[in-house]
C-alpha cells in the first residue's frame, strides 16, 4: 500500500481508531484495515451511525467472526469506520458525523453506506476494509471511490456479531485498492483457494446499460471493449428478458424493495418506536417508507424472487458472468442528495435495479475500478453463479493482470 498523504482527520473516515494486533499468522500478513461501525470488535460499541443507536446498545463482549477470521490471518485492525445511519443509504452522508472523504472526487459523495470503509481505502490508510452490502453498499462505494468490491454469494461469509438490517439480503462485504488484496482478504473470509481464472461466456446486459446515463456508458464502452479483446467471443450482449422471463429491471427493484423493506421494520421497528431516536432527515424519511409498506404484498414478493433466483440459477451456466454497470450515474454532488422516492430516471430506482440483480439472485458481485468519465470513477461489474465466488475472484486477478497493469 502506498504512503497515504490524506490524514485520517482529513479523511473523516472513522469514528475511532486503535490499534488491534494480529491473533496469528497466514496470508494478511502485514496487511492493515478497518471495520464498518455495524460490526462488532471487542470493548468497542457498534454505533450504526446513529448516537441513539450507540447510547442504548452495550459494548460488545466479542469480535464478529469475520474480524476474529482476518486478526487469525494476521491483519491488524486500526479503527471503526463511519457508516450511514443503520446502513439504510447508497449516499454516504451521515447527518451527525458527516461525509467521509471520496479522494478522487472530493466534491461528490462516497456512497453508502459502507462510506467510511470505501474512504480509508481510497485514501490509502488501510489496505482493505470490511463493509456491508445489502442493496449495494459496498458495491456503490467501490465504483464511487475507484477502488474494488466485493459482495459475496448470500450466506457464504458469517454475519454474526453484525448488526442485521434485511437479514435475506444482508451480506458482508470487502473493499480493496488491488485485486490481489481482495483476493487474498475473501479467501480467508470464505476459506477457499483462488487463482486466475477465464470465463466461459460473459453476457454484457443491454437493459443495465440502458439504465444508465449516456457519459456512463460511454465510459464503461471502452471497458468492455478491453474485457472483449481479453476473453474474445465469449464476451456477448444479452437481454434480460432472456435471463427472466421477459420481466424488465422494474419488477426486480420493486421486489427487492418490498422484502427490504418488511424485513428493515421487522429487525428494527420496534426499536425505533421504543426509543424515538433523531434521524437524519432523508434516512428518517426511509424509515417511515419501511413502515407504511402494506404487508400483503410481501409474499408475493418473496413468491417472485425464488423465481428470479431459479431462472438465474438455470439459464447461467458454470463459469458465466453478468456484466453491469455498477452504478447508472456519477456520485452525486455532495449536500444534494437525491430523493429516495423519485421515480423513473431518479437515482434511487435505477440504482436499486441494478444492485437487485445480485441481492435478489443471491450472487457474488464484483465491481472493478477500470473506467472514469472526466477523471471521476465509475465502475463496471461482473456477477457470478451463485457460489462461484472464487471463480469470480479468479477472473478478476486475470483482468487486473492484463488491463490494469
Amino acid at each position: 500500500m502506498k504512503r497515504s498523504t490524506i490524514t485520517v482527520n482529513e479523511s473523516n473516515a472513522f469514528v475511532t481508531t486503535f490499534d488491534l494486533p494480529p491473533t496469528g499468522s497466514g496470508s494478511l500478513d502485514g496487511l492493515c484495515f478497518a471495520v464498518k461501525d455495524v460490526i462488532d470488535v471487542a470493548g468497542c460499541k457498534a454505533g450504526c451511525g446513529n448516537p441513539t443507536w450507540r447510547d442504548s446498545h452495550p459494548t460488545a463482549v466479542a469480535h464478529a467472526v469475520c474480524v476474529e477470521q482476518l486478526l487469525r490471518a494476521g491483519a491488524r485492525c486500526v479503527g471503526k469506520a463511519i457508516c450511514d445511519e443503520l446502513a439504510f443509504s447508497l449516499l454516504g452522508e451521515n447527518y451527525f458525523y458527516g461525509t467521509p472523504l471520496n479522494p478522487r472526487a472530493p466534491d461528490r459523495v462516497p456512497g453508502g453506506s459502507s462510506s467510511g470503509s470505501a474512504s480509508a481505502v481510497a485514501c490509502g490508510l488501510v489496505d482493505f476494509a470490511l463493509g456491508t452490502d445489502t442493496a449495494g453498499s459496498t458495491r456503490i462505494p467501490a465504483s464511487n471511490c475507484g477502488i474494488w468490491g466485493f459482495r459475496p454469494s448470500h450466506g457464504f461469509i458469517s454475519v454474526a456479531g453484525v448488526n442485521p438490517l434485511a437479514p435475506s439480503f444482508d451480506t458482508v462485504g470487502v473493499l480493496a485498492h488491488n485485486a490481489d488484496v481482495l483476493a487474498r482478504t475473501v479467501r480467508v473470509l470464505l476459506a477457499i483457494s483462488v487463482s486466475a481464472s477465464e470465463p466461459a461466456t460473459i453476457h454484457v446486459v443491454q437493459e443495465a446499460f440502458e439504465l444508465a446515463d449516456p457519459d456512463i456508458q460511454q465510459g464503461l464502452l471502452e471497458s468492455v471493449h478491453c474485457v472483449r479483446n481479453l476473453f474474445g467471443e465469449w464476451v456477448r450482449e444479452t437481454s434480460l428478458r432472456d435471463l427472466a422471463d421477459g420481466k424488465d429491471f422494474a419488477n426486480w427493484a420493486e421486489t427487492f424493495c418490498e422484502i427490504q423493506w418488511a424485513e428493515i421494520n421487522s429487525c428494527l421497528g420496534a426499536w425505533i418506536a421504543d426509543a424515538k431516536p433523531e434521524f437524519g432527515p432523508d434516512i428518517a424519511a426511509s424509515f417511515e417508507l419501511t413502515s407504511q409498506l402494506d404487508r400483503r404484498r410481501v409474499a408475493d414478493a418473496l413468491q417472485q424472487r425464488e423465481e428470479y433466483f431459479r431462472r438465474l440459477h438455470e439459464v447461467l451456466e458454470p463459469n458465466d458472468l453478468l456484466c453491469i454497470p455498477t452504478t447508472p450515474t456519477l456520485p452525486p454532488l455532495k449536500g444534494s442528495p437525491p430523493a429516495r422516492t423519485s421515480r423513473g430516471s431518479g437515482y434511487y430506482p435505477r440504482t436499486l435495479a441494478l444492485t437487485s440483480l445480485a441481492g435478489i439472485g443471491r450472487l457474488p458481485q464484483l465491481s472493478l475500478p477500470i473506467a472514469n468519465v472526466g477523471g471521476i470513477p465509475v465502475g463496471l461489474s461482473l456477477i457470478a453463479r451463485h457460489g462461484q465466488d472464487d471463480f469470480l475472484l479468479g477472473v478478476a486477478k486475470t483482468i487486473e493482470k492484463q488491463l490494469c497493469s
